[in-house]
């Protein structure tokens, strides 16, 4: 497959994390977790995040996300998120078969939440035939590739533990995220400091979109909520036999600094593709480019030419926007190169 911009999840492997599962591809090693590996990638996470959290290793986004959600609400209980969350689009109504929660979708210009946004859903408190808010989920970076500040997610979480409520943070992109928030504030975010510090009470740790072969990671940051999750885990088919591959992955990851790396690389491309799109004619970018995401608007017969030599994804194909998106593999010569194929399509509909 030629190397496009349809997702972050089409690119390979970090040559730094295949050869730390090949360096863990020797002998035997206890399964489900009791192992060595899994044991100091907890260890690691504990440092990263604060001793108090609870660690568990999953195969994918979904399941840390529904791992999670598990963990804050019942059947009876619903999630407040942006009508464009992952949680909501792309996960097949996952939350709600397996947790059996409702979730409360919210209208945002820019995929973001706000306390005056969730507030719009906060209602029904002790009447029995509404369901009960009981979270707030939102993602960082977005869906539309913007990013919460601190302040910002500050102000969900004060929101969410004034209202007896959790709040939750998908962070299939965290890194893209922390290193944007990073550059923005000009010094170094910790994980720590973008979560825990700010009242997150649960998290989902992603790596797959930046160099991970497989593997998330749930992290329970409230201490209330870490009851008997490995049993969850469990009947949520989300506990991995040899478990210490997907420790490997996460150890090398953080230990290396790759997380880092492959970010600022991601997201630098998508600032290069940006500069070339903003003042092409007939090309409009919808959302400010803060991590590795560009959407735009074009002309529908130009962007359905251009499919015929890069491979993406349509966003809103009613409104013509599309989504590009850079991997920690895209190179400079890639984004010119479809630069110049834009500008051929936008040229032949003139």
């Amino acid at each position: 497959m030629k190397r496009g911009f349809g997702s972050d999840n089409h690119s390979g492997i970090s040559p730094e994390i295949m050869e730390a599962i090949e360096k863990a591809n020797v002998e035997h090693a206890l399964a489900y977790g009791d192992d060595e590996y899994c044991q100091r990638t907890v260890s690691l996470f504990k440092q990263l995040f604060g001793q108090q959290a609870g660690v568990y290793f999953v195969f994918n986004g979904t399941g840390a996300n529904v791992l999670n959600i598990d963990a804050m609400c019942r059947s009876h209980h619903a999630v407040v998120c942006a009508d464009t969350a992952h949680i909501n689009v792309d996960e097949c109504g996952a939350p709600q078969r397996i947790v059996g929660c409702k979730l409360l979708t919210v209208s945002t210009p820019d995929g973001k939440l706000t306390p005056e946004l969730v507030k719009t859903q906060l209602h029904g408190f002790g009447f029995e035939h509404h369901s009960q808010p009981r979270a707030i989920s939102i993602t960082q970076s977005t869906e539309l590739g913007t990013l919460y500040t601190l302040d910002e997610i500050r102000a969900l979480a004060d929101l969410a533990h004034s209202y007896n409520m959790y709040l939750h943070m998908d962070g299939a992109r965290i890194a893209n995220a922390i290193v944007a928030l990073s550059s923005q504030m000009g010094r170094e975010v910790t994980f720590r400091e973008m979560t825990t510090d700010q009242g997150v009470d649960c998290l989902s740790f992603g790596g797959t979109k930046n160099g991970l072969l497989m593997g998330e990671c749930a992290v329970i940051l409230n201490p209330a909520l870490d009851m008997e999750m490995k049993y969850r885990r469990k009947q949520m088919s989300q506990l991995c036999s040899k478990m210490r591959f997907i420790a490997v992955q996460l150890a090398a990851y953080i230990e290396t600094g790759v997380w880092r790396r492959n970010a600022e690389h991601s997201n630098a491309m998508a600032q290069l593709l940006y500069e070339g799109l903003k003042h092409q004619e007939g090309v409009k970018v919808m959302y400010p480019v803060q991590v590795n995401s560009v959407f735009v608007k074009m002309p529908r017969n130009a962007w359905h030419k251009l499919l015929d030599h890069y491979f993406f994804y349509d966003w809103d194909e009613a409104a013509d926007v599309v989504r590009f998106m850079c991997s920690f593999d895209t190179t400079e010569q890639d984004v010119n190169d479809f630069l110049a194929a834009i500008r051929q399509v936008m040229a032949d509909e003139k």
